[in-house]
């Protein structure tokens, strides 16, 4: 039987789809809702009466408009500025499974629709933590927040805010993709009361992975866990190095793969019950109910799994399957791919901003077009063509997505594989198969599972530990990503195609890109987004040394592992030559351990009175010169003695082009020191702004010296202790100083070059249409604290 295709889809209306709505989230604003309203009709009529090229045009332009409105009604629903900082009584039920760390716990919180509920707030979604008190220790209430559960209690919300860097993860775009309305904690001084116990397909989920972890007795329950209802949260930080170290995420994710699977089984299991019983044929042919119970079960699981993109894409590929079984047509795999493309975007545009949908499609579709007789071959034959194809073809989106590559990835790929998709995914599906018939059933399958899975982790283990397992790469240029497209399709390319050799030109600009790095005698600072806290890269031709490292939280958000040492990969920092501590308060040096175990910095310098590990004293005086560039402590001397942030170490960095001053926490009466013992070497084109603008730094006499062109104040949005303070930013302002904020402008990039000056800030260089600074300050929000616009300078 022929392929029979459906009128009006195809691969090339799904292309057309996929590319209007990642047009569309490139935009730095969006089109008046009735303008895209409009657009959206026309295009759908068009698109059902259109034909050719036409049509193609048409679909592109349907998505892009569908995606703009369900972009500008995701950020509608987010909190209005009446109600930012402000403390809520709320009522309504967690969403997934919660996240319990050692001092607090995080979750999603549906709240209930009905009138009682604050009018933008009902049935909206909020991400929200519950603290211990410090004071009190932990607090048990909190553990019993399970999934399904009904509470009500205060919140303190907010509108979605997120920090801004060269690698970061976007927390902005991933709040309008789930629809968040506002994140905040729980008020737990107030009144706390559970109206109703775990319920729903959330709250079974919490039990299986209580009962996994009661029964299996080895620290790779947290893996069976993940495997067999897609629960990752005990997974650690480690554990998920080691995994992408090894290209490994995709088989520890519940992906299609298992879903497929699950499907699979029912369909075998329907067909054998059809055999055995030859009359149920009279009432649903065999072939149709194979369909239909596999499509079921693929939906069940898909549920159990949290409902995943790559799972929800599976599902929707086994529907058109069943669809096409059902109306007797016979379907290619790649067109079900483009149905199931076609349905998401239609279902959800905004999903092309996950890095799922693109492994997931682009994965099935390399193998489609590259191994499309694959039956042919041999077991072994074919594990390898698809794991070449699957490294070969996905390098790409993996790089830009992500920013590395696994080097020992398709070697553990080729043992894991077979291995933990014959064995241990089955075994851990067969477990929460069984818990679902009767409690306890699956507890030896389970058992099993951790068995398996433990014969091979050793290997993998073993790889991720070496030093080449892992390549991280800087970003690269916008066009690096086509290019190592079009180098992979050209390998890809049957045997005896010429030229082949040619194509490894076309991954240079993605694999080895220009880092950008100054010249000789130049330096860049780069002043990075941390929040409440600070972290300057400071580079030169050849070198790097960071001072400061950003704040942590125990247990809960270490700025070092999230933003600055994906911000150092991405930027292009193969090493440190040396990390300077301004001093050990936790918004400085919280972020020191994850820093110094990813670069071990052979150099560190810290005041002699704070016990940072392998520290030397920054002592005034002390110089060194790196790519004619010089590096010169200012304070504290040998004698000051230890008050925290009056001691801070306070850096200049000279060049030839110019100066940047960095004074860490000190106080006005350490800055009027300076200036009475040597006001000239204060002098510094860039300034950033001591104690993040506080009220207590930026003495007169101090910016006066300083003659600064530009300064930077590094501190979190809205923050609560005021910075920075309006008086210092006007001070800064009067002394004719462009001043700008990391809440307002994100990461600042500082050149210090021969043709002058040049400064960069990442929200003013990559506009958003989610971007919370922009749409703040478009709604004439009065910033808190002059914190919302970017840095505004235009060198003489």
């Amino acid at each position: 039987m022929s392929a029979q295709r459906v009128p009006g889809l195809g691969l090339g209306v799904a292309a057309g789809l996929v590319l209007g709505a990642i047009a569309c989230l490139q935009l730095p604003g969006l089109p008046p809702w009735w303008v895209m309203g409009c657009a959206l009709a026309a295009a759908l009529a068009a698109w059902a009466v259109g034909r050719g090229r036409w049509r193609l045009v048409a679909a592109f332009v349907v998505g892009a408009a569908l995606c703009g409105l369900h972009a500008a009604h995701a950020l509608s629903l987010q909190l209005p500025a009446s109600m930012e900082r402000g403390d809520v009584g709320v009522r309504g039920q967690i969403v997934g499974l919660p996240v319990h760390e050692s001092q607090r716990t995080a979750f999603l919180f549906r709240v209930a629709g009905d009138a009682s509920m604050p009018a933008p707030l009902r049935g909206r979604l909020l991400r929200l933590s519950w603290y211990d008190d410090r004071r009190e220790g932990s607090d048990l209430r909190r553990y019993g927040l399970q999934a399904g559960s009904d509470w009500t209690f205060t919140a303190r919300l907010r509108a979605p805010r997120g920090l801004r860097n060269p690698g970061w993860f976007d927390g902005e775009k991933r709040a309008m993709a789930q629809r968040v309305t506002a994140v905040g904690y729980v008020r737990s001084a107030e009144p706390v009361e559970r109206l109703d116990g775990a319920s729903g397909v959330d709250g079974w989920r919490e039990r299986v992975a209580t009962r996994i972890d009661a029964v299996v007795e080895r620290d790779s329950a947290r893996y069976v866990r993940a495997l067999a209802i897609g629960d990752t949260r005990a997974l650690s930080d480690l554990d998920w190095e080691a995994l992408r170290a090894t290209g490994l995420t995709h088989l520890i994710a519940i992906s299609g793969f298992h879903v497929g699977m699950v499907g699979g089984f029912f369909a075998l299991v329907a067909t054998g019950l059809w055999w055995c019983l030859p009359w149920l044929g009279r009432w649903l042919p065999r072939p149709q109910a194979a369909a239909i119970v596999a499509l079921l079960a693929s939906t069940v699981y898909a549920a159990v799994a949290g409902w995943e993109l790559p799972t929800v894409r599976t599902v929707l590929m086994i529907a058109v399957v069943v669809i096409a079984r059902l109306t007797r047509r016979h379907l290619r795999i790649a067109d079900s791919l483009a149905y199931a493309a076609i349905a998401v975007v239609l279902v959800d545009p905004m999903a092309v901003l996950s890095a799922g949908f693109w492994l997931s499609f682009a994965g099935v579709a390399w193998l489609v077009w590259c191994l499309p007789d694959a039956r042919d071959q041999s077991k072994l034959r074919g594990l390898l063509a698809s794991q070449w194809v699957a490294t070969i073809g996905l390098l790409p989106l993996t790089v830009v997505l992500f920013g590395q590559a696994s080097l020992a990835g398709p070697i553990a790929n080729l043992v894991a594989i077979p291995w933990w998709s014959l064995v241990v995914v089955p075994l851990a599906l067969i477990g929460t198969g069984l818990e679902a018939l009767h409690s306890g059933a699956g507890d030896w399958a389970w058992r099993s599972a951790a068995w398996a899975f433990d014969l091979s982790w050793p290997l993998f283990d073993w790889l991720a530990a070496s030093p080449v397992s892992l390549w991280w790469l800087p970003e690269p240029h916008g066009l690096a990503l086509p290019l190592a497209l079009l180098a992979a399709f050209w390998m890809l390319l049957p045997r005896g195609v010429p030229g082949k050799w040619l194509a490894a030109l076309l991954w240079l600009p993605l694999l080895w890109p220009d880092r950008h790095l100054p010249r000789e005698g130049e330096a860049e600072l780069v002043v990075l987004d941390v929040g409440q806290g600070l972290s300057v890269l400071i580079r030169t031709a050849r070198h790097a040394v960071l001072y400061d490292t950003g704040p942590a939280i125990p247990e809960a958000f270490d700025a070092g592992e999230r933003v600055v040492v994906p911000a150092l990969q991405a930027l292009g920092v193969r090493h440190l030559d040396a990390i300077i501590v301004s001093h050990g308060d936790a918004d400085h040096a919280g972020g020191f351990g994850a820093v110094q175990r990813r670069f071990a910095a052979p150099v560190v310098f810290a005041p002699q009175w704070d016990r940072v590990p392998g520290a030397s004293p920054c002592v005034m005086g002390s110089a060194w010169r790196m790519d004619g560039v010089t590096f010169r402590f200012l304070h504290p001397d040998l004698h000051f003695p230890a008050f925290r942030n009056p001691s801070s170490c306070v850096l200049r960095v000279e060049t030839p082009h110019g100066a940047a001053l960095l004074p860490g926490d000190i106080d006005a009466l350490v800055e009027r020191l300076l200036v009475r013992r040597d006001a000239s070497a204060l002098a510094a084109d860039v300034v950033i702004a001591a104690h993040h603008g506080s009220r207590s730094s930026s003495d007169p006499a101090f910016v006066r010296a300083s003659g600064a062109a530009v300064v930077v104040m590094s501190a979190g949005h809205g923050s609560r202790f005021g910075h920075p303070h309006p008086d210092v930013v006007e001070r800064w302002a009067q002394a004719g100083a462009a001043v700008g904020t990391t809440a307002g402008g994100g990461a600042t990039r500082f050149r210090l070059q021969a043709g002058g000056l040049e400064v960069v800030q990442v929200r003013v260089s990559r506009v958003r249409l989610w971007d919370a600074a922009r749409r703040a300050a478009e709604r004439e929000v009065p910033p808190e604290a002059a914190g919302q616009a970017g840095l505004s300078y235009s060198p003489d």
